[in-house]
């Protein structure tokens, strides 16, 4: 077995875990790799249209983050429910009425389109309430009964309430039994990455002794996202003082599109550099230590699923993909 090795580059692959499967997306393609209930790996593979091509504005520093992020949601939405397609559960075989209207109306590529849409305006209005409104409104309530309450009390328990709901909220997620396999997958990913970086053969072997918390994981990013709109707020409230919660709750919003930019720039330096910069290792702790709920030591299985959706995505011209 070949000994882990320090990264010998550092690549921009990144992936996603799936249902019984894993999303990997390189500098040219993006492939999606899932096992059917046969026990069979089922590949599709695309080649990547990036928007900055057509828009070159949209891959400049701090706009690129938003656009990629979003970019990144729908692909991943839409790799989601294709590995949902080959485990079909009892009442997902029966349409709902709902379902049934949808079918009839719109064209299998329209419904498709709906669905991804719904799903994405879901999971950032379900983050938004939960990491922004939330937060807010919990603040703005205890305004109401100690209105004494200095406002950068307020600044300091509006931010240390993100960073519990979002703790407790990936605590949660790792309890659940059908997420489990999920976050399995997740670290297999991480894994695999982490073994094409030292340099090493792409292996189950050598898959397997690689650590699973990776500095550039969505999940290290969401926490990173967080921690920069609790700084960024803090400058902003600390020179306009804002007490009326649903202003705030404004503010914070259009601040939105700057946190997420700014963090997309820091993953991205991370992405290079924490394996060998002490301060990239500080800054990239909490996120790192947040993966032991969203990633699991994967089986061997699944290993060759991240393995095989690896190498459908590497760049046809060596070095390409790297940073």
């Amino acid at each position: 077995m070949a000994e882990r090795k320090s990264c010998a580059f550092r690549t921009s692959i990144g992936g996603q875990a799936l249902i019984e499967g894993i999303l990997m997306r390189g500098p040219e393609k993006q492939a999606v790799v899932v096992r059917d209930q046969d026990g069979n790996m089922v590949e599709k593979v695309e080649e990547l249209k990036l928007i900055k091509d057509r828009h070159p504005i949209l891959g400049w520093p701090l706009i690129r983050g938003t656009v990629n992020f979003l970019d990144s949601m729908v692909k991943g939405v839409k790799a989601l429910m294709y590995s949902a397609d080959f485990y079909p559960d009892d009442e997902a075989a029966k349409p709902s009425k709902f379902e049934q209207w949808l079918e009839n109306h719109l064209s299998s590529k329209k419904l498709e389109s709906a669905l991804v849409a719904l799903a994405v305006v879901l999971g950032v209005g379900l983050s938004l309430f939960l990491f922004l409104f939330l937060p807010t409104m919990l603040t703005g309530a205890l305004l109401h009964f100690f209105p004494d309450f200095p406002l950068w009390g307020r600044n300091v328990l509006e931010g240390a309430l993100k960073i519990v709901i979002f703790l407790l909220y990936l605590i949660f997620c790792s309890k659940q039994k059908d997420i489990y396999r999920v976050f399995q997958y997740h670290g297999a990913e991480h894994k695999t990455i982490f073994c094409y970086e030292a340099g090493l053969e792409l292996t189950v072997e050598n898959v397997r002794i690689q650590p699973r918390h990776h500095p550039r994981c969505g999940t290290s990013f969401l926490f990173v996202v967080i921690f920069v709109s609790i700084l960024i707020s803090s400058v902003v409230f600390g020179i306009w003082p804002i007490s009326h919660a649903g202003l705030r709750a404004l503010v914070h919003l259009a601040l939105l599109p700057l946190v997420v930019g700014i963090t997309y720039e820091f993953n991205r330096w991370v992405g290079r550099n924490a394996q060998d910069n002490k301060l990239a290792k500080v800054l990239t702790a909490p996120g790192l230590w947040m993966q032991n709920f969203t990633t699991n030591e994967p089986d061997d299985s699944m290993i060759e699923c991240a393995i095989r959706s690896l190498e459908l995505v590497l760049p046809s011209e060596k070095g390409k993909d790297e940073w």
